[in-house]
């Protein structure tokens, strides 16, 4: 005759169950089947909110969709993940930034992983079947960009300024840039609510749904300010617009960095962007005001591997605007001073 069993030992099963990330219910096997990918795919693509995260995640959903679109979401192995990703990795796009790679390895895990997450809460897969959870991404690899010196900057000014179908436009991107560290989606989301003269501040939406109020100089305020009415920028829409008042888009970038690498070819060969220039005034604020100057100049977000130093230490509105004002020689409404 079998003991009975003791409630030590029922607490025992029930914690190994729990590391093993088991429920009653897998027990029973009362899970539902498990869609395809062709299936379930477009269900996770319905509930990302974010253009950025789709945009790089759909390249690897569209794949998964024409290479496994009939097989179930349970059925690959760690194995098929790897090659997957290594396949990723193989194909993808080879340019003179290219790192071997390596951000499409990335980019395919990471879909892969958002997908079996959704799977996971919705039931479909238990956590120790996730595939996706046991392959590893491509470690990654320093950049090549840097801060470019002030002649270079220049050279790039001139060209923009001298070339080109719309040279306000252009001389107002790489200012704005230059003055505010800020990222292109920064930039493009701009409206003319966003922007508040009395202070010399825009407010800059980023990456990340971050959000903050960055500091400018007087001139880039007025240019900003006459931009927005001479181009018929209204409240609620984008702020920085073509002639025609139609809003600019990536693309505008894009032009006009193929067009200064046609007068300097070493912008060409280095494939130098905009995001070059987030660098340049970021390692300059560092260099000459500091880290923690340097961090909020360039609204970098705090984790918690930086530990509590950082939140005390965290640099303020006053202080950006300082460095601003050093790096334009205008002075700035909220500048700190000594």
């Amino acid at each position: 005759m079998t003991a009975p069993v003791t409630d030590a030992e029922l607490d025992a099963a029930r914690m190994l169950l729990a590391r093993m990330g088991i429920t009653p219910a897998d027990l029973l096997d009362v899970r539902p089947a498990a869609p395809t990918f062709a299936e379930y795919i477009p269900v996770v693509r319905d509930r990302v909110v974010s253009a950025a995260t789709l945009k790089t995640y759909n390249t690897h959903w569209r794949r998964l969709e024409r290479e496994w679109g009939a097989r179930r979401i349970d059925e690959p192995s760690v194995a098929d993940v790897t090659e997957i990703r290594d396949a990723a990795r193989r194909d993808a796009k080879q340019d003179r930034n290219a790192r071997d790679g390596r951000g499409a390895a990335e980019s395919m895990v990471s879909a892969l992983r958002f997908v079996y997450k959704h799977a996971e809460n919705d039931g479909l897969i238990r956590p120790g079947d996730n595939p996706a959870r046991r392959v590893p991404k491509p470690r990654r690899v320093a950049s090549t960009r840097r801060g470019l010196p002030l002649e270079q900057i220049a050279e790039i000014t001139r060209v923009a300024a001298t070339t080109g179908n719309d040279p306000d436009l252009d001389t107002l991107l790489l200012r704005l840039h230059i003055e505010t560290a800020c990222r292109r989606g920064g930039a493009l989301a701009l409206r003319p609510e966003d922007l508040d003269p009395d202070q010399c501040l825009i407010f800059l939406r980023e990456k990340g749904k971050t959000s903050r109020w960055q500091p400018i100089s007087p001139t880039l305020m007025t240019h900003l300010v006459h931009h927005a009415h001479t181009r018929n920028a209204v409240q609620g829409e984008q702020l920085l617009r073509y002639r025609s008042g139609k809003p600019i888009t990536r693309r505008r970038y894009d032009g006009l960095w193929t067009r200064i690498g046609l007068e300097l070819p070493w912008v060409e060969k280095q494939q130098i962007t905009t995001h070059w220039l987030r660098h340049t005034t970021a390692t300059w604020v560092e260099r000459n005001l500091g880290f923690a100057v340097a961090r909020a100049y360039a609204g970098h977000a705090e984790s918690k591997s930086d530990g509590s130093t950082v939140i005390y230490t965290r640099a303020g509105l006053e202080e950006v605007a300082l460095a601003l004002a050093t790096i334009t020689g205008e002075a700035h409404p909220l500048a700190a001073t000594e």
